[in-house]
């Protein structure tokens, strides 16, 4: 028989007098294998054996979007219209409020800077917010099913990937006809979105496993995402802040990546080294934080589930 709980206890009876005591969790008189599992504290597994299991697992994650997606209809048409007519809107929306406020004095590169900046803040901060609720949404998984729980926040980033994938199509025309350069540069938002998705991935581990902790993380979330959209710079241009608040563009996570995602697609040329650098940086720092901190706690979640 077996108990799996984080802090079981082995019971003894004993039997006659000079018998030795057997252990009641270890004995089965029924079956040839005896599984026992002893107490631990919240930590870090053996990593290497944890990346060949969520290697080996990997399709889990795949499914799992996959079924995501259906359920939000993403195979239909009018599915993918929505993922493309949102952000567009709000585009627009932005696009006019903004240039109302800067007199007119915004054209059509602003516009191609901006629908482009919020798709790809949209992919992170989708991301994000899936992944925060992937733990506590999938408590009956937890319970019933052997998993790297990982792969719960990273199906969360692979579904949001495939959302913004459609979005490239809305973006190429705008593109074109703000006049903007056209060369081999934009093959350098390759690995710029592989950056947001690092960052994603990181931001939504932290998520999700804090979220086990605090529930009310969920009605705190989307305030802080708002803000992070307003201190990115996405409704305006990075060489545009003032140099008293150029500190808040470093110390975001977002602000280097997207001042390189302009660098690119409007100015027309490579990212900055200092700004490629630093974004590197805070995806790296991101990725592994996240992934160390939600790795150590996730033997705990069936408890507080």
């Amino acid at each position: 028989m077996s108990t799996d709980t984080p802090n079981s206890v082995q019971e003894t009876e004993t039997g006659p007098p000079g018998a030795r005591p057997t252990s009641v969790l270890q004995r089965d008189d029924e079956l040839s294998e005896h599984h026992v599992y002893e107490p631990h504290r919240v930590g870090l597994p053996p990593i290497g054996t944890y990346v060949k299991r969520l290697w080996e697992r990997r399709e889990f994650a795949f499914e799992l979007s996959r079924t995501k997606l259906r359920a939000q209809h993403f195979n239909t048409v009018f599915g993918q219209l929505w993922l493309i007519i949102n952000p567009l809107l709000l585009a627009l929306v932005y696009f006019v409020l903004v240039d109302i406020l800067r007199d007119g004095s915004r054209g059509p590169q602003f516009l191609a800077h901006l629908t482009a900046g919020l798709f790809a803040y949209y992919f992170v901060s989708d991301s994000v917010r899936q992944a925060s609720r992937s733990v506590v949404s999938a408590g009956r998984l937890i319970l019933n099913t052997p998993f790297p729980r990982v792969l719960l926040p990273l199906s969360a980033v692979l579904t949001a990937f495939k959302r913004f994938l459609p979005t490239i199509a809305i973006y190429v025309p705008i593109h074109a006809l703000s006049g903007l350069p056209v060369g081999w540069h934009l093959l350098w938002t390759l690995p710029l979105v592989a950056l947001f998705a690092l960052v994603a991935a990181g931001v939504g581990m932290l998520a999700a496993a804090a979220q086990v902790y605090f529930r009310d993380l969920a009605s705190f979330l989307p305030y802080v995402l708002r803000v992070w959209l307003y201190i990115s710079p996405v409704l305006y241009f990075a060489q545009e802040v003032p140099e008293r608040y150029r500190a808040i563009l470093a110390l975001n996570p977002l602000g280097a990546p997207l001042t390189a995602w302009s660098q690119v697609l409007n100015s027309g040329h490579a990212p900055s080294a200092d700004v490629l650098g630093l974004s590197l940086a805070w995806a790296v720092v991101l990725l592994v934080a996240g992934a160390l901190f939600f790795v150590s706690r996730e033997r705990e979640f069936a408890v507080r589930l």
